[in-house]
């Protein structure tokens, strides 16, 4: 079976001369020659020359890599391979944030390191192959191999990754030879190729995480990613089990039926749409994971909470709670209920500390409320001697810093105001965050 099916089935989007051209080849991609270059350089950095160099790198740090580098052309070391030697040493220290201690032993490319998933985010992904009994799974545009690896992890036996990109695949063998045979007995195969012409009559399941930037930045369209969205709905078709890395902001009604779409935060930071088909879905059409914490909430989306007067305490739900639709199901957990229809708050009138819907916001006490009014405002935080100012909106069109300007706010103490909408209203609260 192959990832394109017959022209006599494509859909109309799949047109070829509509379609972005392949990741890796857009018109303003390096020359082959240059993209040649890049992977002799990358395998000169991963041999004993570049392992050398950068053993002998001290500490990273922003302020003293001019002067490591000087060092290093007094020491004799090729320009070029200092130059990436460099360029990995501050790689690998960005990726400590995505991915912890493991950084120190993996390599990375700018953009792969991007669009890599988070070590969190990526065992849960192999999580759910392993539930469902996945024995040969295909990570198709596999970037630096960072859910391969998990999946290794996992102990998924056979792996493919695929990724057009000749630089961004040998980065990715380099870190599954050193990753991969020491921590699993898997089976891993890397391979430079197209995803949309390659053969997958071999796995029994499939991981996709399309490239959403081109060479203008982000692309907004699903069907500008590449592979195009048109093409991971063909996969859900043909393979029995598909799980796609999608951008948070898709669209409700752009999701196929009969799967399971689940929003991820990690500590406060919405970072995907996961959309999991056929036996990696559990049944629920929606739901929000938390990371570190775990906490999930399900549901349809179609819940419509109810609204009603402000009382003691409002709630911020998490950002993955909003994008999946299931901030009515919050507010029931939370005892709670809407301040507007069309807003994400929850109020309630019980301290929503220790409750069930705990986990799913960001609880705070509310000290005072007022109609909207810069002079009111001002007034207010000056007679407490506000200088710091939190400012949290939805529903309205203040623009913070605008705001914060306007205030000329002069004293040491610090404060969190909310501008939202009150029974129609345009309203300030003031509130302390509730720990």
């Amino acid at each position: 079976m192959y990832l394109k099916p017959e022209r006599t089935a494509d859909p109309p989007d799949w047109d070829a001369s509509q379609m972005p051209p392949p990741q890796g080849t857009p018109a303003t991609s390096p020359s082959a020659a240059t993209a040649r270059a890049a992977v002799e350089l990358f395998q000169r950095l991963s041999g004993p020359e570049g392992a050398a160099v950068l053993a002998t790198l001290p500490p990273y740090h922003e302020a003293r890599t001019l002067a490591t580098a000087e060092s290093l052309r007094r020491a004799g070391v090729n320009i070029d391979l200092a130059a990436a030697a460099l360029t990995q040493q501050r790689l690998r220290e960005r990726a400590r944030a995505k991915f912890g201690d493991r950084a120190g032993d993996l390599r990375f490319t700018a953009a792969g390191l991007e669009q890599a998933t988070r070590s969190a985010v990526a065992d849960r992904h192999a999580a759910r192959f392993v539930a469902a009994g996945s024995q040969r799974v295909a990570d198709l545009c596999c970037g630096i191999g960072g859910d391969l690896l998990a999946l290794a992890r996992a102990g998924v036996p056979a792996l493919l990754g695929i990724d057009l990109d000749p630089l961004t695949a040998a980065v990715a063998r380099t870190n599954v030879d050193a990753r991969g045979g020491g921590i699993c007995s898997s089976d891993i195969e890397v391979r430079c190729a197209d995803v949309r012409e390659t053969p997958l009559g071999e796995v029994d399941a499939v991981f996709v995480d399309p490239a959403r930037r081109d060479a203008r930045g982000r692309a907004l369209d699903p069907n500008a990613w590449s592979p195009p969205y048109s093409m991971v709905l063909v996969l859900t078709e043909t393979v029995p089990a598909v799980g796609a890395k999608l951008a948070p902001g898709i669209a409700h009604s752009m999701l196929p039926r009969n799967s399971e779409a689940e929003w991820v935060s990690d500590r406060g930071d919405v970072v995907e749409c996961a959309l999991w088909c056929g036996p990696l879905s559990t049944g629920v059409a929606r739901r929000a994971t938390l990371l570190p914490s775990g906490a999930s909430l399900t549901g349809d989306g179609t819940r419509v909470g109810t609204v009603g007067p402000l009382g003691r305490y409002l709630v911020e739900p998490d950002g993955a709670v909003i994008r999946a639709g299931l901030v009515a199901e919050a507010a029931d957990l939370l005892g709670g209920r809407l301040l507007d229809p069309t807003i994400a708050y929850v109020t309630t009138d019980a301290n929503p500390v220790g409750s069930a819907g705990a986990p799913f916001g960001t609880a705070y006490e509310v000290l005072e409320v007022m109609p909207f009014s810069l002079k009111r405002l001002r007034t207010l935080l000056r007679a407490r001697g506000v200088g710091k100012l939190t400012i949290k909106k939805r529903g309205t069109a203040v623009v913070p810093e605008e705001l914060r300007t306007q205030l000329r706010l002069q004293g040491t103490g610090m404060a969190t105001i909310v501008l939202t909408r009150i029974a129609g209203a345009q309203s300030v609260l003031l509130v302390e965050p509730m720990r």
